[in-house]
């Protein structure tokens, strides 16, 4: 890695918190790397691994549809808390949790009990590359290089040491383990060096996962130490490292001869060789788009807890910019990211460590489109289309409806809806599968090809309201009830309620979208859109949170559901209908920030930048570049000061300074609508957009911009820039280069 690590940051210790590991991950594996030259660790993490439980048959949604009709007469009558023993009386259940899998652990013994001398006081450097996924540790003549391979689904560490002599073992003791989990470690003699294996066995479950690593071991000797191995006088020592969730026994034979061919290659550097393979999926995804700000070079050669240190700036921006794209691609393959992206360190992880659909999720991969990380959106589409059979079943049993309907949590095994409560009623949250198949929308737009799997499921979400919308007001108007707006409530009634301003832009979006793309019913479902109330625009001014007359919105919230129309739909804008636009900005500038939830000041920052508000963008981020929400891994915490590890900042980040330069629909392109003061010039390079093409933008301190466009389709669209709007005319295959004021 450069002196200037635009693309990679750097910190002069090792890692003391499992916070501060630096991150790799492939989308199915995921590692924690410390880099301690003494007392090296490197949690294994497996997007698998969630606790089971006893299954006692209520995680299922709860079977509630033959008393909907009487729950909507009494909401429809005025019954404002009528929502509240709409249950089936179980207590709040939390989807089962996410967890690490082990530590490979390893010691070198103190300097003097071997000839594998090393000087403590040597100079440290330890780093992560994001174009490689490699992070490196290094000391006088140590050295480690760990990455996960998007190639080989593998772990892979490299250390190397003149007499290098090291305790190696698999160590299942990390916080919140379970006192009830069966381990069985293995170690044996290979060849290469050494097969370890560790099995852990769930309590009362017939579940277990193994992990498995094979010691490759040059020069000098390896004896077994149990439960590991001690390598004494070696040179260099590779190791490669698998988990997997299974019942009954993993066939550990099959396992270490698939590892050991990954090292049958005639090349003698086998490192390379893995890295090369890795290397060929992970920095082609990686270097699509890049976000240079003009920086200054000393500040890019900071450490990142320098950066987070100081004032912020260009420097921290592009870091951060980098650092959220790779983590967002490490943490997305056999699922999007988890609340903690794909890594964690103790077993008690906040709020299970789940997905959760209703803000969080959409807020991690927001980027996904337009920052040309296809392959986030193709790990959110694997989670939605293996959930929708439980999709229908939350339907059918809560609302006596066909179609769909997704849950505001899970763990990624089971879409059912369960967990909900009173104060958190998620179970009458309708808007979620319109919510989760935008992002999948937005793909097939910018990639020119529909998905069959998309266009079927969006069917299902319209058949699921035609069945439910079966209420009308005094006006005629169709009415969404039970309605809730993730997660707040009116100031004068209970959570549940009617015409929550989010699930009135979801039944309009899901009805409108589906016939644009199923034909023969395209008459029937945009008809009943069309019966859908308009939304409200309260005494203050603002967007209603509740469109329903009489309901007092709460403005102090993290969430921002009700301006769902803004973000990520273009239900409501600037252009096309200015008046609900700024009643939408006057609700954002009302919206308090709660217990200043990460996501919450993202969140706000995406539709500010809708709304062409480059101050709200400016504050936004400035809450959270200066509210201590980044470890030294660069990974972002929930809370201010480094409180509950979790990603939603840190991949949230990139969309919003993507946003803030470009943004794009079918048929708009919109060039620097939000450009913060702090970002005098820059360049975005790669950015994708959903009509087809893709853009380099470049703008300077004086007030110029340009940018070229690169299409692939033929296309006339509309350009909007701080000067204003005019038709442009694309033609594929065609660069077409824009020149525009940037303010």
């Amino acid at each position: 890695m450069s002196g200037t690590p635009v693309h990679g940051t750097w910190e002069p210790e090792p890692a003391a918190r499992w916070e501060d590991a630096f991150l790799s991950g492939n989308g199915h594996h995921g590692a924690l790397v410390f880099g301690d030259p003494d007392a090296d660790r490197v949690i294994v993490t497996h997007h698998t691994l969630v606790r089971p439980d006893r299954d006692d048959g209520r995680r299922r949604p709860p079977a509630l549809a033959a008393a909907l009709p009487a729950l909507q007469d009494r909401l429809l009558a005025g019954d404002t808390a009528a929502a509240e023993d709409f249950t089936d009386g179980r207590p709040l259940q939390w989807v089962r949790p996410f967890h690490p899998a082990f530590q490979l652990r390893l010691n070198r013994p103190p300097e003097g009990d071997t000839h594998d001398t090393h000087d403590a006081r040597a100079p440290y450097r330890r780093a992560v590359d994001f174009t490689t996924g490699e992070t490196t540790a290094t000391r006088a003549g140590w050295t480690s290089r760990v990455f996960v391979s998007r190639a080989d689904d593998v772990i892979v560490q490299h250390v190397t040491a003149p007499h290098l002599t090291l305790d190696l073992s698999l160590d299942p003791r990390l916080p919140g383990a379970p006192a009830g989990l069966r381990i069985g470690h293995g170690a044996v003699l290979t060849p290469e060096g050494a097969l370890l294996t560790l099995r852990a066995r769930y309590p009362g479950s017939d579940l277990a996962y193994t992990g498995v690593t094979l010691a490759a071991v040059t020069g000098g000797t390896v004896k077994l130490v149990p439960p590991g191995v001690l390598v004494e006088g070696a040179t260099e020592v590779l190791l490669l490292t698998r988990v997997h969730r299974h019942t009954g026994e993993l066939d550990t034979v099959a396992e270490s001869r698939a590892l050991r061919d990954l090292l049958a290659a005639p090349h003698p550097a086998p490192y390379d060789d893995l890295l090369a393979r890795h290397l060929a999926r992970h920095r082609t995804a990686y270097d699509r788009v890049t976000l240079d700000l003009a920086a200054d070079p000393a500040e890019r050669a900071l450490p990142g807890s320098a950066l987070l240190a100081g004032a912020g700036g260009p420097a921290l921006l592009e870091r951060l910019f980098a650092a959220g794209r790779y983590h967002l691609l490490s943490a997305s393959g056999l699922l999007p990211p988890r609340l903690t992206g794909l890594w964690t360190g103790d077993w008690n992880t906040a709020w299970s460590g789940a997905f959760t659909t209703n803000a969080n999720l959409n807020l991690q991969t927001a980027s996904a489109a337009a920052a040309a990380l296809p392959e986030v959106t193709e790990a959110h589409a694997a989670l939605v289309h293996r959930q929708l059979p439980d999709w229908r079943d939350n339907a059918r049993e809560i609302f006596g409806a066909r179609g769909a309907v997704a849950p505001s949590h899970t763990d990624g095994e089971s879409g059912h809806t369960y967990h909900f409560s009173r104060e958190y009623p998620l179970h009458l949250w309708t808007a979620g599968a319109d919510w989760l198949l935008k992002p999948l929308l937005d793909h097939d737009e910018t990639h020119g090809t529909p998905d069959p799997r998309t266009t079927a499921a969006l069917a299902e979400v319209a058949l699921f309201y035609e069945d439910f919308l079966q209420r009308t007001d005094d006006d005629g108007h169709l009415v969404v009830v039970p309605s809730y707006s993730p997660e707040n409530r009116p100031g004068n009634a209970s959570w549940g309620t009617l015409n929550a301003a989010m699930d009135l832009s979801a039944a309009r979006h899901a009805l409108r979208t589906a016939a644009d793309h199923h034909p023969e019913h395209a008459d029937r479902w945009r008809a009943l859109a069309e019966r859908l109330p308009a939304h409200r625009i309260n005494a203050d001014g603002a967007l209603a949170e509740w469109a329903w007359p009489g309901l007092a919105d709460t403005y102090d919230h993290r969430h921002l559901s009700h301006l769902y129309g803004v973000w990520p739909l273009e239900e409501i804008n600037p252009y096309d209908t200015p008046d609900l636009a700024e009643a939408a900005r006057r609700a954002l500038a009302l919206r308090g920030a709660e217990n200043d939830s990460a996501h919450g000041h993202l969140h706000h920052a995406l539709v500010a930048a809708r709304l062409r508000d480059g101050a709200g963008v400016a504050h936004a981020l400035d809450r959270v570049l200066g509210g201590d929400y980044f470890h030294a891994s660069l990974m972002s915490a929930h809370y201010p000061h480094r409180d509950v590890y979790n990603a939603d900042a840190a991949h949230a980040l990139p969309a919003v300074l993507v946003e803030m330069l470009v943004q794009s629909t079918p048929g708009r392109l919109v060039l620097l609508p939000a450009l913060p003061a702090s970002c005098p010039q820059g360049e975005l390079r790669g950015v994708r957009t959903r009509f087809g093409a893709s853009l380099d933008l470049t703008w300077t301190a004086d007030g110029r911009a340009s940018a070229r466009l690169r299409p692939e389709r033929t296309h006339r669209i509309e350009l909007r820039t701080p000067s204003g709007a005019e038709p442009l005319d694309l033609a594929a295959g065609e660069d077409r280069v824009i020149s525009v004021k940037a303010r």
